[in-house]
């Protein structure tokens, strides 16, 4: 049976987003079936240990019995150590597969360290997205957010969704009347991502729109299988996952100031629609 880590970059710190807050998704995936209807993966769920010295797990990824790393990266650039990055580069190249995502700003820029899926994720500080025409404020809602912060919408409300090319399998929806994935969560400041240029085993896979500017950005980045390692994704945030954009009631950490949506309680395609998402997410990256 395929075994998921599910990770914070941060202690746990319960005014933050913590690996509680993304409880939803563990049950959620703990759910799944297999074709033969039996329970498809075992799923655990941390906080990584002390910041600024390696964290146990991560750091000897490689050696672990994990098969998928799911990594929310919620720090403010200090969640990962250089032996931490080791562990999950010898993960990877080792077959292992990711699932690497941030938020807006510089949240989750720890990352940037990471060989590979590290090179997707543009921030305001680091890595910053090729166009310099994006290096705008998208969101002049939140005041002390800079950009990379596209408006997709309010926490606790929905985005339709495009797929990009053809219809990539994390992408694929039967119950859709296209076939493809409509719905995600929306966020008020989603991050950047874009396919590395060389890494011929990178493309988009689906995008988004800002509810504010109309400008399109990405949502997701897949990576294939290669020389490099496993199979791979970087997402635009982690409100994607996280419990309180898929169900307000759950709350947020204080600081969250934005009033939230009921959008995704009314309207429940939008939510199986992002559960199918996650199922995809999960058999593609096993595969």
């Amino acid at each position: 049976m395929p075994n998921l880590l599910l990770q914070t970059t941060i202690e746990g710190d319960h005014d933050d987003w913590h690996i509680e807050r993304f409880s939803l998704l563990k049950a959620y995936l703990l759910s799944l079936r297999d074709g033969d209807g039996r329970f498809a993966f075992q799923v655990t769920a941390r906080n990584r240990t002390k910041r600024g010295e390696p964290d146990p797990v991560l750091s000897k990824l490689h050696e672990s019995q994990f098969d998928q790393l799911w990594l929310f990266a919620v720090d403010v650039g200090d969640g990962l150590t250089p032996q931490d990055c080791e562990g999950i580069g010898r993960f990877r190249r080792r077959g292992g597969s990711l699932m690497v995502t941030r938020d807006h700003m510089d949240l989750g820029s720890s990352i940037c360290n990471l060989g590979g899926v590290g090179a997707a994720h543009h921030f305001h500080s680091l890595n910053c997205e090729p166009d310099e025409e994006r290096h705008c404020v998208d969101n002049p809602f939140a005041a002390n957010i800079s950009w990379p912060n596209y408006h997709s919408g309010a926490n606790g409300d929905y985005q339709r969704v495009r797929a990009v090319g053809s219809v990539h399998p994390v992408m694929q929806d039967q119950e859709a009347a296209d076939g493809a994935i409509q719905y995600l969560p929306s966020h008020p400041h989603e991050g950047a991502v874009s396919a590395p240029l060389d890494d011929p085993s990178a493309r988009v896979v689906v995008e988004g729109q800002s509810s504010v500017s109309g400008r399109r950005f990405n949502l997701a980045v897949a990576f294939e299988r290669s020389a490099q390692g496993g199979r791979a994704i970087a997402q635009s945030t982690f409100h994607h996952f996280a419990d309180y954009n898929w169900d307000p009631s759950a709350g947020a950490p204080s600081f969250v100031s934005e009033p939230a949506s009921d959008g995704i309680a009314r309207f429940p395609e939008a939510l199986r629609s992002t559960k199918q998402y996650v199922r995809n997410l999960a058999f593609w990256l096993g595969a």
